[in-house]
């Protein structure tokens, strides 16, 4: 009897320190290419994303602006600082869903996952419709 109760202790401890160990992407992160870091933080009871530093922050000796916005109202902020990812949540086994990632570069915003791979690597896809289809990139804790 102690030793199936002993084993019935040990394996509620390994299950609340697996439980415990879950990975999360709050941090900072770069992109593949390098060209900027970005910020993922809670806000409410989900995860959002700014971006907090470029490789190249000027053109034409003035900040980066957003001057692909659809929003013409929006194309005069600064890149540093801007929310580009909104709305995850957590789905479970390190995978957080249903936010949308904007791209500064094409002016255009698209359904996204992050995904945990490992404590300093995560997956990170912007879809249209179906995640199947889509890009994916892996990034890189880096705070």
């Amino acid at each position: 009897m102690k030793k199936h109760l002993l084993t019935l202790v040990m394996l509620l401890f390994l299950s609340s320190a697996a439980w415990a160990q879950s990975l999360s992407p709050i941090g900072i992160w770069t992109n593949e290419e390098g060209k900027a870091k970005f910020e993922i933080y809670k806000c409410g009871d989900k995860l959002c994303g700014k971006i907090v530093s470029l490789k190249e922050p000027l053109r034409n000796g003035k900040p980066k602006l957003d001057e692909n916005n659809p929003d013409k109202s929006l194309r005069n902020k600064p890149l540093i600082g801007l929310p580009f990812m909104k709305g995850f949540e957590y789905d479970g086994d390190n995978k957080w869903d249903e936010g949308t990632i904007y791209d500064p570069e094409s002016g255009k915003t698209y359904s996204c996952y992050m995904k945990m791979v490992s404590k300093d690597k995560m997956e990170v896809k912007g879809y249209i419709g179906i995640s199947i289809i889509g890009r994916t990139q892996h990034w890189t804790r880096v705070e």
